[in-house]
């Protein structure tokens, strides 16, 4: 008796058994199964896979307070920064030029942090032509194009000197304020002439 009458035995009936037959040749034929890894011959205990599954858990965990941290960190920085922006004290520079009625004029405005509802400011200016009594300079407030409020006057003695002035501007300031430099006469506040005029359009208050 073979191989194959040992497996399936005498008390197979015909048709049944020239199928298993062939079967079994074709699993003769094919050899036997290749060996599995060491690796892979005993399947790995719940203790072996728990530091995979820990190790990936801390991953995601720190992944997620990485993503976390740096959301936070932006958000304070957004309001400490828009925070700074609203409450920083002003101090803008404003360059002046002479006007035809000065063309050598130079000045230099600076308006400095507000102190109590008054804003500190100092004139640098040079080149203005001589300016005594009864005429003098006046420096205005302009605001949309409009002469809003005086924040100074003085007079020039010798034209090339150059003057250094402490003005003060007691008002509200708004976004787009400016302001110009005239000269004009005592008892005659209408009639004035702008000698020192913005370089650019003043943008910041």
């Amino acid at each position: 008796m073979n191989d194959f009458d040992d497996l399936v035995g005498t008390d197979v009936p015909g048709a049944e058994r020239e199928r298993l037959r062939g079967v079994h040749e074709l699993l003769v034929q094919a050899g036997p199964p290749a060996e599995l890894p060491a690796g892979l011959q005993s399947a790995p205990s719940p203790r072996e896979l728990r530091p995979r599954r820990v190790r990936r858990r801390a991953l995601l965990l720190a992944a997620a307070v990485t993503v976390l941290t740096v959301g936070v960190t932006f958000s304070v920085g957004y309001a400490v920064g828009s925070r700074s922006t609203a409450t920083s004290p002003l101090h803008e520079q404003l360059a002046l030029k002479g006007t035809s009625a000065a063309p050598q004029a130079r000045a230099t405005l600076d308006v400095s942090q507000e102190v109590g509802g008054n804003w500190p400011m100092t004139l640098y200016v040079r080149g203005l032509p001589r300016a005594a009594a009864p005429t003098y300079y006046v420096v205005w407030l302009v605001r949309q194009g409009q002469l809003v409020a005086p924040c100074g006057s003085f007079v020039v003695s010798k034209p090339s000197n150059p003057l250094t002035l402490q003005l003060n501007a007691p008002y509200s300031l708004e976004q787009g304020d400016t302001w110009i430099v005239t000269r004009q006469q005592y008892g005659r506040h209408a009639a004035r002439t702008t000698v020192l005029r913005p370089v650019f359009t003043h943008t910041a208050v």
